[in-house]
């Protein structure tokens, strides 16, 4: 069994003590830089009254890219699924001919 990693994140300017697997380390840096840069560009280009604004539009965010992905994987997986069952009408075709 693998030893966890006890390491802190920073969210805006904030600190969180975690422990967590070794294989989860290096994502959980990636989404919080992902936060931190997401939070910096709402900041720049919209009046934010305080980081709870920032936070909850970060999170909006981030819901509707997981959100959109799904509806997205649910598209191709439908047209995947229809050409499959034209290859195999098609196919049902040419052997009972």
């Amino acid at each position: 069994m693998e030893d966890k990693l006890k390491i802190k994140i920073s969210i805006a300017d904030r600190v969180y003590p975690l422990t967590v697997d070794p294989a989860q380390e290096e994502g959980l840096r990636s989404a919080s830089k992902k936060i931190d840069a997401m939070i910096r560009q709402f900041e720049e280009n919209y009046a934010v009254r305080d980081k709870q604004d920032v936070l909850a539009m970060c999170a909006l965010q981030f819901a509707a890219q997981a959100e959109q992905k799904q509806i997205d994987r649910s598209a191709d997986f439908e047209a995947a699924f229809a050409r499959l069952r034209t290859m195999d009408e098609k196919l049902s075709g040419l052997l009972s001919e």
